[in-house]
């Protein structure tokens, strides 16, 4: 044991434990700031703030341990990461019996196989699989069970819901597969700054939002949404995404320039899955993660930027 821990220490570049070391003295800020906060005045916004930090140790805690463990981890977690989202979209966006064996490959194949490829190192099938394979092949099986019904929509709805959470969801962890000359084994600190960038841009527009938002972006469908929140909490994190260039093969205005893409997409993939939610009555997709609400409601902006991210990184920095 003591030679495994070791070995970890050794492998790991120095800059994921400078990070890690960042986000400990964060989130023990953070915990200390919420207890001083629930003793004094322990109202429900004290109880959520304190829900989601003790919900961010939880998954620091799990990215720690992938990335220390490595890619096969990584690529584990993420498939049941799409596997609950998958699950949680379904739920909330009833099908038919004559969905069932459609379903079935979403849930059974196309998520291991979409890993699997990433694993592979297979990058030519894992961009075309789904969106060229899976988009033809579930219309076909869905129209075998004879159910006409709506046919139009619930294709669609199952299609859609395999594309955010299955394969847009998999461009996060398939930045380990970007061979970028001088960065080699460090794919997943790559990894980590995308997810990052994209959980202080929530946080910091939430905060912002609250003290200083009045100009409402879309009532109808996110009313926490605001200009002002968008603006100051986006400047905050594209500036954490800039100051953290060094993790990164970007000079520091390519990184100010992809946190500010990374910012921008998670915004709309948020605003996106906000839509879905009010049209459907609900106000979070699942209740797995405490203080979070849903898998899902933690990983709409993820959906958005990743893919932009990864195909934005490996058109400037892979030959």
């Amino acid at each position: 044991m003591d030679s495994f821990i070791s070995t970890v220490i050794t492998q790991a570049p120095i800059k994921f434990w400078w990070i890690l070391a960042g986000l400990i003295f964060l989130l023990v800020v953070a915990s200390s700031i919420g207890q001083y906060l629930a003793r004094k005045n322990n109202n429900e916004v004290i109880r959520n703030l304190n829900d989601r930090i003790r919900a961010w140790w939880i998954m620091v805690a799990v990215l720690v341990a992938c990335f220390v463990i490595g890619k096969v981890a990584t690529l584990v977690l993420y498939a049941l990461l799409s596997f609950f989202a998958l699950r949680e979209f379904i739920t909330l966006t009833p099908t038919r019996k004559g969905d069932h064996w459609a379903l079935c490959i979403c849930f059974y194949i196309a998520i291991p196989l979409q890993y699997w490829l990433i694993g592979a190192d297979w990058y030519g099938l894992f961009v075309m699989c789904l969106p060229v394979y899976g988009f033809l092949l579930l219309p076909a099986v869905t129209a075998l069970s004879g159910d006409t019904d709506a046919f139009i929509s619930r294709v669609a709805k199952i299609q859609w819901g395999l594309m955010l959470t299955v394969y847009c969801l998999s461009y996060a962890p398939a930045l380990m597969l970007l061979p970028i000359p001088g960065y080699e084994g460090q794919n997943l600190l790559l990894l980590m700054y995308l997810l990052l960038v994209v959980q202080l841009s929530d946080i910091f527009q939430y905060i912002v939002g609250k003290l200083f938002g009045k100009t409402k972006i879309a009532p109808n469908v996110s009313p926490s949404k605001t200009v002002e929140g968008f603006i100051g909490g986006g400047f905050l994190a594209i500036a954490a995404g800039t100051a953290l260039w060094w993790i990164t093969p970007f000079t520091a205005l390519q990184a100010a320039f992809l946190s500010f893409i990374i910012v921008a997409c998670g915004f709309l993939g948020g605003l996106s899955l906000s839509a879905i939610k009010r049209s459907i009555g609900t106000k979070d997709w699942g209740h797995m993660i405490s203080g979070h609400g849903g898998v899902l409601d933690r990983l709409d902006s993820v959906v958005f930027a990743a893919p932009v991210f990864f195909h934005l990184t490996r058109f400037v920095f892979v030959p």
